[in-house]
């Protein structure tokens, strides 16, 4: 299975949140080609969700799963300390205060 560059895939979910008029911006910038994306939910009422991409063993499907979800300080913890281990990973904030960001969608889904 042929992986989209990083940075392809997160202009590409960038664009398709613009035009679902959901605010979003980058808030690191990985690796162009293979850093991994985190999405981060900020609903605007001090809550946060954090998605990562999950791979299941058995069935090789892609999902995105929930990192860690609460007070939205603690989520912005969670995600320094994943960049902490790994560098090269975007981070991408959605705002949203009706939990909209898209992930469920075909295309981004899997």
């Amino acid at each position: 299975m042929t992986r989209l560059a990083a940075e392809f895939w997160v202009q590409a979910y960038l664009t398709r949140l613009r035009l679902n008029d959901i605010p979003a911006f980058v808030v690191a910038r990985g690796d162009d080609t293979a850093g991994a994306v985190l999405v981060k939910l900020n609903t605007l009422d001090g809550q946060a969700r954090a998605f990562q991409r999950s791979f299941d063993l058995m069935t090789g499907a892609r999902n995105w799963a929930i990192l860690t979800e609460g007070d939205e300080p603690e989520v912005d913890a969670a995600i320094a300390r994943q960049r902490g281990f790994d560098p090269d990973l975007w981070v991408i904030e959605v705002e949203d205060r009706a939990g909209r960001h898209l992930l469920d969608e075909p295309g981004l889904s899997d």
